[in-house]
């Protein structure tokens, strides 16, 4: 069965409506984010926006990150480490998700459950503590590589 994809936040139109400036770089990287199908790092924002404008600079990136995660528009994860002490940006979802990261590859995944929204809800209620964001990332190996290593075969 088919997992509906996770809704992200529309970060253009959260930053009109609070009435912030976009300039024609920002809704570049703006866009990036939003439309990204991977989690992007800094580097990795700074090349996809070079290849549409070559004007595009490393400072204005940073600007528009920090912008972004000062807003809460955007989530700052560092992804079990895969790549040393890089850091990944996403659009904020509209509810939690997971991280799984695979060590073999290192492909990340996605992952929404019922359950973990009801590990949160009792977390909540058992502690007392009003959870406003929860961030978990698993660390292991995916589907695809543990076929492999069961194989004998590199992936």
């Amino acid at each position: 069965m088919a997992k509906a994809p996770i809704k992200r936040r529309a970060l253009r139109q959260e930053l009109t409506s609070r009435r912030i400036r976009l300039t024609a770089q920002r809704r570049l990287l703006i866009d990036i984010i939003q439309k990204a199908n991977r989690h992007l790092d800094a580097a990795a924002l700074l090349e996809a926006a070079r290849k549409r404008d070559p004007r595009v600079n490393r400072a204005t990136v940073y600007r528009t990150l920090s912008l972004l995660k000062r807003l809460a528009l955007i989530d700052e994860l560092d992804l079990m480490h895969l790549e040393g002490e890089k850091h990944y940006y996403e659009a904020k979802t509209q509810s939690d998700h997971l991280h799984l990261a695979c060590f073999r590859c290192g492909k990340i995944m996605e992952y929404v459950s019922p359950t973990f929204e009801r590990l949160k809800q009792e977390i909540g209620a058992e502690s007392g503590f009003r959870i406003a964001v929860t961030r978990l990332e698993v660390g292991g190996t995916c589907a695809s590589c543990a076929r492999a290593a069961a194989t004998g075969n590199a992936v």
